[in-house]
């Protein structure tokens, strides 16, 4: 009976041991990954910013149009 324990007491050690290496491998693939795609993520960032940006321009300028025909319609201005 101790035998078949310390038999499975051994093969959970080494799975363990399997998943430690497996998680370390993962690990530092993950923070590659990271250093590879920072800049990229980055540039998005950007992009996004500007394309705000435009975005709030437009319709700034959208209501200020709309606003200058309806004071030029009712005879405001």
């Amino acid at each position: 009976m101790s035998e078949t324990i310390d038999a499975r007491v051994a093969v959970l050690e080494q799975i363990a041991r399997d998943t430690a290496a497996a998680l370390a491998e993962i690990r530092a693939e993950l923070k590659a990954i990271r250093g590879e795609h920072r800049e990229d993520f980055r540039l998005l960032l950007n992009r996004q910013d500007r394309q705000f940006l435009w975005l709030l321009s437009v319709m700034l300028g959208t209501w200020a149009t709309l606003l200058g025909v309806m004071a030029h319609g009712f005879h405001w201005i």
